[in-house]
This record gives structure tokens, sequence and C-alpha cells, in this order.
């Protein structure tokens, strides 16, 4: 049996899904020349990679300080979604919703999953609400979910810190800015990166996870009116676009030592987009079901390299979700070609029109 298409080969990318079905079957841990790393495609295979410390997230330079730090972001907003948050996020929801209650015709993507996210972490992070386009502009230039440093958002974030060290709240930056691991506080660098990792997920990986959730219930009416009469499914109905259609494909690793047949620095391409809808772990794995009963957690990233902005992410999705069938309770595909989905290492619609009446 002859080496399998590469991920770079014509086609992949308008559709990879007959790619990872043969990789799977076939090929489940390969060297890709012209993509230059080792594929892994079976649910088991890329979760124990995703966990495995042998295997880290590659970086263009020294490890960011805020790696050390990230565990302290998850449970500070699980703890902190308050019923004030919620009501703040339902309320960005609402509000950008009602903008289109009276349109012919909108497009999701643009008008309503690229400002959502963004607006959701502005209001956690406790930075004013009027700034929250000067921070999507931001998100739309560059920062992503491993944050980064980006000198104007650096200089944006210094006033807000020094005023909660002083008088703390209760907000996500407070929390960062008078958390004390090892009996230290964090330095602003760190506390700025952080920031940064949080609105960064918000501005690319939540705003994709957001669209191709949207799609997957529109174009499922009958489970969109289950979750619409059913509220209590909006979670379930959320991860299992997250199995189905991840908004990263794939995950890079750089191996620290061999392991196998893959050498020391290598590099292994986790296909979570492969894995996702993995036969053997997933019964009829291309269907979109909103009452799977386990749809796996892969697309937050197990392990030591789990998203810390993965809570919120769902609260935005739920509250989004809710606020679009509240004011557009005939919310539906527009006519004409349905735009398919986009990308090889990061994918979702980059479009969605919809008739919002």
């Amino acid at each position: 049996m002859g080496a399998p298409a590469s991920l770079l080969d014509p086609g992949t990318e308008r559709d990879p899904q007959p790619l990872y079905r043969t990789l799977r079957g076939n090929f489940p841990l390969v060297h890709d020349e012209p993509f230059g790393a080792w594929l892994i495609s079976r649910y088991a295979d890329v979760r124990a990679a995703l966990a495995d410390p042998r295997l880290v997230a590659p970086s263009p330079g020294p490890v960011p300080a805020h790696g050390a730090y990230r565990d302290l972001v998850s449970p500070a907003l699980r703890e902190r979604m308050s019923a004030t948050l919620r009501a703040a996020v339902e309320r960005a929801a609402h509000v950008l919703a009602s903008r289109l209650a009276a349109r012919r015709e909108a497009d999701l993507v643009a008008e309503f999953c690229q400002w959502l996210p963004v607006a959701a972490a502005v209001t956690a992070l406790g930075l004013p609400y009027e700034d929250t386009a000067r921070v999507h502009a931001w998100c739309r230039t560059g920062l992503d979910h491993l944050g980064g440093h980006r000198p104007g958002l650096d200089a944006y974030l210094r006033p807000h810190l020094l005023r909660r060290r002083d008088r703390p709240g209760d907000d996500l930056l407070s929390v960062l800015c008078t958390a004390r691991p090892g009996g230290h506080p964090l330095p602003d660098e760190t506390v700025t990166e952080l920031a940064g990792t949080v609105l960064g997920a918000a501005g690319e990986t939540t705003a994709r996870s957001l669209a191709s959730f949207l799609a997957n219930l529109l174009d499922h009416p009958g489970q969109l009116g289950l979750v619409r009469d059913r509220p209590e499914l909006a979670g379930a109905a959320w991860a299992e676009s997250l199995r189905r259609d991840p908004p990263l494909q794939i995950v890079p690793r750089r191996a620290l030592e061999r392991i196998g047949p893959v050498p020391a620095g290598a590099t292994v391409a986790c296909l979570l987009g492969a894995a996702g809808r993995d036969p053997a772990r997933f019964a009829d794995p291309d269907r979109y079901d909103v009452f799977r009963a386990d749809p796996g957690d892969l697309a937050h990233g197990p392990g030591p390299h789990h998203c810390p902005g993965a809570p919120l992410a769902r609260l935005t999705a739920e509250a989004g979700l809710r606020a679009l069938l509240t004011a557009l309770p005939g919310l539906r595909r527009a006519p004409g070609p349905r735009p398919r989905a986009e990308g090889l290492v990061s994918r979702s619609p980059r479009t969605l029109p919809v008739c919002p009446g």
C-alpha cells in the first residue's frame, strides 16, 4: 500500500474528511513529508498525545511566561460564572442579536460570531464594555489563543493592572493581579500575557467554534427546534459541535525525545478533525446529534495544554444561542448556495448568511 496523500495536496483543505478516513483506517502514524510532521488521526492516539509530557507545544522562542500559570485562569473563570457575569454576556448577546432582527438577511459570522466572544472576554476581565471595538481590532489582527506580546494591548492593560492591584474587584483581571503562586505576585508581563490568552481565544478560537455551532444547528432544523424547546440541551449541542467540527483541526506538538519511530525534535500533528469522527470511538461519527452521550473533550485540549478559556466559551455559546432564538424566532439559512467551512489548520464557516425573520 502506497503512502497517503499529503495534508497539503489540492482538495484536502476543501474537504479533509476523505483523507482523514484513509489515515485512520490505514496510516494511524505516518510521516507527511510535504507538511513536515508525523500525523496521528485516531481518537485514542490523539488524546494520548495531547496528554503526553514528552510532546510539548512548539515555540518559536523562549517558553511564554504564562505557560506555568495558565491553570489559574480556568478555575477563576468557573468560580466567577456568577449571575453578574452571565447577565452581562447575555446582555451583549441580546444587543448584537437585536440589531439583526429587522434585517432581511445578515451574516452571522461577521455580525455576531466575531463580536460576541470578544465582548464576553472583555466583560470577564472587567474591562470597560465601550472598549470592545478596540479589543476586537487587536483580536482580528493576529492575537490568538496563545496570547503573546502585543505592544498596543500591553500598554492598554497597564493602567487597569495598576488599579486592580490597588483596589481589586471580582473580575478575572483582579484574580490574576492578586494571585500569589508560591507566595509571590505575578509580574505585570505575565498578567498581560494571560489576559491576552483569554482575549485571543475569544477573538479566534471561540469565534470559529461559535460559527460552526450555529451552522450545525441551522443545518439540522429538527435539532435546532429541540434546543429551542429544551434550552437545557444547549450545552450538549455545543459539545457535539466541538467534536464534529473543532475550530482547530490540527494541533502541533514537538517531541522532546524519541517516541517509537518519531525522532526527538520532530513535529507531531494531532489531527483533531480526524479524531473527532473516529468510528472506533463514535457511532455514526459524521452525524450531528445533540443527544450523543459522550462527545469527548479533545477540542479544548485534555492534559497540560487545555484551553483556559473553555468555561467562558461555553457560556458565550449558550448565551448567544438563547439571544438569537429570542430575538430572531424565524432564524434560518438564507436561500442560495451554502458557504463551506474553510481552512486546513483552523476551520470554520467564513460566512453564515441567514434570514433573521
